[in-house]
């Protein structure tokens, strides 16, 4: 197993809009078997695709760490859309892309998402509590949204200046983060599974 380093505030694979997967082959499935790997290490409870730097409709779960939640199946979740929501709640969110920012999220209560498992078969589920907080905010990454676009303006601006901190490389965390482009350089736009 590989550690992958986590893409932080700042990058533009965070921004993008992913790309369905089509085919499932070994890179995919060794991918899947490195980003529940690297989210263990970082001791994160879910992991996109563009937090390693791919550009690719994929993401995984794990609550096993969580008190409470020790019972909670491990999910990997493909192509995921939600298709119907209830309720809303607010929770305190934080994110392995944003070190050090935790506030106060408001997301449907229970939600309901159709997604492809790892043979690419559709399937549907019923998820509440807080797998479906994790499940929504995950996804969210796979749309080019973050946490922080949830927050009002002024909530937003009180971390103005930690947001930026972290834009300029100048954050530490306990677990491995990507390098920023050297000056001069923009990032790579060719996110591939070839980097892996």
């Amino acid at each position: 197993m590989k550690t992958l380093p986590i893409y932080t505030y700042g990058f533009d694979i965070l921004r993008k809009k992913t790309k369905r997967l089509t085919k499932i082959d070994d890179k995919i499935v060794e991918l899947v078997s490195n980003m529940f790997y690297t989210m263990g290490k970082a001791n994160g409870i879910g992991l996109a695709a563009p937090q390693v730097g791919l550009d690719l409709a994929l993401t995984v779960i794990d609550l096993t760490r969580v008190e409470g939640e020790e019972d909670t199946k491990p999910l990997t979740l493909i192509n995921p859309k939600v298709k119907d929501s209830h309720g809303d709640i607010v929770i305190e969110e934080g994110c392995l892309s944003i070190p050090q920012i935790r506030a106060e999220v408001e997301r449907p209560e229970k939600v309901f998402i159709e997604y492809q498992d790892l043979d690419l078969n559709p399937q549907t589920i019923e998820l509440d509590g807080m797998i479906s907080r994790v499940a929504q905010h995950e996804i969210d990454h796979l749309n080019g949204v973050l946490f922080v676009d949830h927050l009002s303006k002024e909530v937003k601006s009180d971390f103005r200046e930690q947001l930026n901190l972290i834009k300029k490389g100048g954050i530490q965390a306990n677990y491995l983060l990507a390098e920023l482009p050297k000056k001069g350089k923009k990032s790579s736009k060719n996110y591939i599974l070839d980097r892996i």
